[in-house]
């Protein structure tokens, strides 16, 4: 199933409601209680359930487990943390000090035997048996951000990151920890939505050092029928409802805008705003993944058709604001009565579009105005021309020397692309000016110093040569809303074309589904779970097309990565992909990852 945010949105609501399956469409009053999580569970948590949802569900009050929390004595408390040793301590502390009526525990990964005593052994002291009513292992140690995108951990990241698997000085034994970690994850989140899958990975890295653990946990746990998590009624996980999934808050920086302080004058503060875009935004949900200029284009048009609507209404109440003045104006307001009606009627609704439209409207001002300010249409162009191998219309030396053009992590981007590339790197003379002239824009070098590292290294391909091929037609960047009757001023921004191409993940994962002959995945290794080692090489020949895929990345993924594997499923109607990662970041963050790996 590639609902994975529904099955983790049930398995919440299950929680929250005594682990017994939510009530809908009742009347009847919820029974009040007390969530207490941790900064592991508030993140699993926050994506999914809005306080109005956590309210209407009987939620009084949610708090962190190790904040100063006063005892509430006549009211239930829903556990929902990690089983780590100051987590489980802590727990015991509110047994000893009798918080609550009753404990319902619950637990993200399983918690271990000897942890379980523990509690037992402090409640039996504090004379509380009876009030821990249930533990629950719940398998939930990931975090939905889309109906078909999760990441494994938002606290502690920095454990599990591009920078600690790769840095120089890496022992086994916290590779080892690392990969235990990012295999727990998946395991929950396979056991959550009740399948065990087919996988495949590439040779001689961390991606097979995780697909080894994550097929021997998931045999042992097959071998083991009795309490198997994917059989019988312990598969009701994988069998949940579904249930729309909501977005968290974006934080958008504005009021600097595209045009500079003049001299001397204070500069223009920026403001930061949060906005919430929610699963009930349809026009977040339809645009989401769509080009910047095809969403300024639609929210132009959503203006355009509210501004109508506004002014019927304005109309229609100056009418009724006409009664009894004269037979003209009576007869009118006859005529139009059930219109009125009709129009005043919607007006909630219609106020709420306005609400969604200003939204949109400042969210896309001020990406455009980072567009303007940083020149992003200049370095989109020169990007993508480096990757498809086609004639740039000025030297690479001169943006990188232009100061008015980016910020030092623009710069430093755009020449790593260029480096990885490149089908040859530039020779030593050359790459000294580039340094020179990256030094003089501010930027650090110790992301070179590692990329020329990991180069050196790599047995990657420099860069597909089916990059920017495409059936699909051509768009022409910002095009169709230059017209001077829009929101967005688009004067100096680039009139570029967008092309439809597949990332290297997207293009593995194609050749994988479709059980395509590629050099690129000929050798992946396959492991079935499910299957007697030793038969493998016979099933791989009988495998089918396959239409349900999980792709995940190990090391860290992006929005770009995720947003190509949708356009590549919509296009291969009938196939689901969901995209995970063991953390997600943009750019900025990857170089920055980039530079701790490259200090001398």
């Amino acid at each position: 199933s590639a609902a994975a945010c529904r099955h983790v949105s049930f398995a919440l609501k299950r929680m929250l409601n005594f682990n017994a399956p939510p009530l809908k469409n009742t009347a009847a009053e919820p029974v009040w209680k007390v969530l207490i999580y941790d900064r592991f569970g508030q993140d699993i948590i926050s994506p999914l359930l809005s306080v109005k949802e956590l309210r209407d569900m009987g939620i009084t009050l949610h708090l962190l487990l190790h904040s100063d929390r006063d005892p509430i004595p006549d009211v239930p408390a829903i556990y929902f943390v990690m089983p780590t040793e100051e987590n489980i301590d802590r727990i015991c502390q509110d047994l000893r000090n009798q918080l609550y009526e009753s404990y319902f525990l619950n637990f993200i990964s399983a918690i271990s035997r000897s942890k379980l005593e523990d509690i037992a052994s402090a409640a039996l002291a504090a004379n509380a048996v009876t009030q821990v009513t249930k533990v629950y292992d719940q398998y939930l140690n990931f975090i939905t951000l889309e109906d078909d995108m999760f990441v494994l951990c938002h606290q502690n990241k920095e454990l599990i990151s591009y920078h600690a698997i790769n840095r120089a000085d890496i022992q086994d034994t916290d590779m080892e920890a690392i990969m235990d970690t990012i295999v727990d994850s998946l395991f929950c989140f396979f056991v959550t939505l009740g399948a065990v899958p087919i996988i495949r990975c590439p040779r001689g890295n961390a991606a097979e050092m995780v697909a080894v653990k994550l097929d021997k946990k998931l045999r042992e746990n097959l071998r083991d029928a009795r309490n198997s998590l994917f059989t019988g009624d312990n598969m009701a996980a994988g069998q949940f409802s579904l249930m729309w999934c909501q977005k968290n808050q974006r934080s958008i920086e504005s009021g600097a805008g595209a045009e500079p302080s003049p001299a001397g004058a204070r500069p223009k503060k920026k403001n930061r705003k949060m906005y919430d875009l929610t699963a009930a935004d349809k026009f977040w949900q339809k645009h989401k993944g769509s080009p910047f200029p095809e969403v300024a284009e639609s929210v132009q048009e959503e203006l355009d058709t509210y501004r109508a609507q506004e002014d019927e209404v304005k109309r229609l109440k100056s009418i009724m604001g006409l009664e009894g003045e004269d037979e003209g104006a009576i007869s009118m307001l006859s005529d139009n009565t059930a219109k009125l009606t009709s129009a005043v009627s919607s007006l909630p609704e219609l106020l709420e579009k306005k609400r969604l439209i200003d939204l949109h409207t400042n969210v896309a001002t001020a990406v455009l105005d980072h567009i303007k300010s940083r020149k992003l249409d200049v370095y989109f162009e020169y990007e993508e021309k480096l990757m498809s191998k086609s004639t740039l219309d000025k030297s690479l030396l001169d943006i990188i020397s232009d100061p008015d053009a980016g910020t030092p992590e623009d710069k430093m981007r755009l020449f790593i692309i260029y480096y990885i590339t490149a089908q040859q790197a530039p020779s030593e003379s050359d790459l000294e000016q580039y340094k020179t002239a990256l030094l003089d824009a501010g930027c650090d070098l110790s992301p070179l110093n590692y990329i020329k590292q990991w180069k050196a290294f790599t047995k990657m391909a420099a860069t597909p040569a089916n990059y920017g091929n495409s059936g699909v037609k051509p768009m022409g960047l910002f095009s169709r809303v230059m017209n001077t009757g829009s929101q967005f001023v688009m004067e100096g921004v680039k009139n570029l074309v967008l092309k439809q191409h597949n990332l290297p993940v997207t293009r593995i994962l194609d050749n994988l589904m479709e059980m395509k002959s590629n050099p690129e995945t000929d050798d992946y290794r396959y492991f079935d779970p499910k299957m007697l080692r030793g038969k493998k090489a016979l099933i791989i020949k009988k495998l089918l097309i396959c239409f349900q895929a999980i792709v995940f990345v190990v090391g860290g993924g992006n929005y770009i990565e995720y947003q190509n594997l949708v356009d590549y499923a919509k296009f291969k109607q009938g196939k689901k992909v969901v995209y995970g990662c063991s953390e997600l970041f943009n750019a900025s963050q990857f170089i920055k990852q980039l530079s701790q790996l490259g200090q001398k």
